[in-house]
């Protein structure tokens, strides 16, 4: 597994949008994934890539679902959240994580790597 650099949060407003990178310096990943922490709470599933030659699958977690898109650019190593109409219960600390797996995973037991953690608060 690699070194996980994210980059991108930051203090909005409802209803406004935010775009999250994530480079990896791990070699033959296969699957990433965000999940985010609010305060008080336990760490939860966001959303997750996973790619192999001629297919990319993408799992979305509910509440999420037509606000926020997962992208992937192969020749950066890079994962990209881009969120859109965000609410205040999106204010979180995002993860990015690197999937021990190779496949995507709700479970942050399968991933491997994480990053340091980059923070989204969402004012109404």
């Amino acid at each position: 597994q690699g070194q996980l650099v994210e980059s991108g949060g930051g203090s909005v407003q409802a209803g406004d949008s935010l775009r999250l990178s994530c480079t990896t310096s791990g070699i033959n990943v296969q699957a990433m994934g965000w999940f985010r922490q609010a305060p008080g709470k336990e760490r939860e599933f966001v959303a997750a890539v996973s790619w192999r030659r001629h297919i990319t699958y993408y799992d979305y977690e509910d509440s999420i679902k037509g606000r926020f898109t997962l992208s992937r650019d192969s020749a950066q190593n890079t994962v990209t959240l881009q969120m859109n109409s965000l609410r205040p219960e999106d204010t979180a600390t995002y993860y990015c994580a690197e999937s021990r797996t190779g496949w995507t995973s709700r479970a942050s037991a399968d991933y491997a790597a994480w990053g340091q953690g980059t923070q989204v608060s969402v004012s109404s």
